[in-house]
């Protein structure tokens, strides 16, 4: 009988002790079912992200891509064939407009033109002997002008041979920068050998296309920034021309603008990053994009208001790469919801966290 009652207490304090263990736990979980939940409808709402509108300045453009050329570029080649036996530029310096780069052999054409003189001379002494016979009438005037036509010929032949030693001297075509040169004295070199190249850099030209649909809105005076790898400068040009035609292979219209290069540092052949702009509107409204939602006969967007989302219709302007511009519908404090918009009905309970 003892060891029944010593076996009954020990079970009755193991049950003690294990209700003792329990009891915060069950305490806990009484009070939480029995107390009123205050956030139940917070919980059921809708969790979202807003902007507050705000005037803003908008600028209508449009970013592509293109590339620097120089203002004017030649391959410098000879017009005559020959042996060269002077150089007279320096790589990377800058020429003038007239300035002797090149001569090319010319002692044959210096004998050809030595000869000719002589014969000149010779010619026009007989023609003033013939003259003087004319006037006394001791020859007629068909021989006098035989003579005379001889002259003129001899005259234009001298004309000729300095037109070719002219080809023999090549010269700057214009102001600019000399490149590389592919020769040296003593090189023979014919009509189709480089010489070097000659590019005018200031200012430069900004070549780029843009599509079709906004060829229309172009037009010369219009500006452009743009910048190239390795720089950190925004550079400025202005658009002066345009092709005539769209590519029809591209749908493009290529354009042109120009831009000042008095530092040097706009190199031809670059790659340049360009923003151009078709104007700018101050104080416009603007929403990002993912927050229009398209609907029959117009577009919408949901606004916070009390809690609860609310759908308004809404007329909109410019788009640009991750805005679009709203004239009607909306004004400047408004809360735009712009996440979950897909989700939204209107009188939904929503929670909205303002996006920086």
């Amino acid at each position: 009988m003892n060891k029944v009652v010593k076996r009954t207490i020990t079970v009755i304090l193991l049950l003690v002790a294990v209700l003792a263990l329990a009891w915060p736990k069950l305490k806990d979980a009484a009070s939480s079912s029995s107390e009123p939940s205050f956030a139940s409808s917070a919980s059921n709402a809708l969790q979202v992200e807003g902007v507050v509108i705000a005037p803003v300045t908008l600028y209508d453009r449009i970013f592509t891509t293109g590339t620097i050329r120089a203002n004017e570029e030649v391959e410098l080649r000879s017009e005559a064939a020959g042996k060269i036996t002077g150089l007279y530029f320096q790589e990377g310096r800058p020429v003038a407009k007239g300035d002797l780069m090149v001569k090319i052999n010319d002692s044959e054409l210096q004998a050809q033109i030595r000869k000719a003189e002589f014969r000149v001379m010779l010619a026009e002494d007989r023609e003033q002997r013939q003259q003087q016979l004319l006037e006394k009438g001791g020859i007629s005037r068909e021989e006098y002008e035989a003579t005379l036509n001889e002259l003129n010929v001899l005259r234009s032949d001298i004309e000729l041979i300095k037109a070719q030693l002219e080809k023999t001297e090549v010269r700057a075509p214009f102001d600019g920068i000399v490149g590389l040169r592919h020769v040296s004295v003593g090189s023979y070199i014919t009509t189709t050998t480089v010489i070097t190249t000659i590019q005018d850099v200031d200012p430069v030209k900004i070549d780029f296309s843009i599509p079709e649909r906004y060829a229309q809105r172009i037009g010369n005076g219009d500006v452009i920034f743009f910048n190239l790898e390795g720089l950190e400068d925004t550079f400025e040009g202005t658009v002066y021309a345009s092709e005539t035609r769209i590519d029809a292979n591209t749908r493009t219209l290529q354009v042109r603008a120009l831009s000042s290069n008095e530092s040097g540092r706009l190199v031809p052949g670059a790659f340049a990053n360009i923003d151009l702009i078709f104007s700018e509107i101050p104080d416009a409204l603007a929403v990002p994009s993912i927050a229009i939602i398209p609907e029959l006969g117009g577009k919408k967007v949901y606004l916070h208001r009390n809690g609860k989302a609310m759908s308004t219709s809404v007329e909109t302007g410019i788009r640009t790469e991750e805005n679009v511009q709203v004239t009607e519908g909306l004004t400047p404090g408004d809360t735009v919801i712009i996440s979950g918009v897909q989700l939204l009905r209107p009188g939904i309970d929503v929670v909205t966290h303002l996006s920086e």
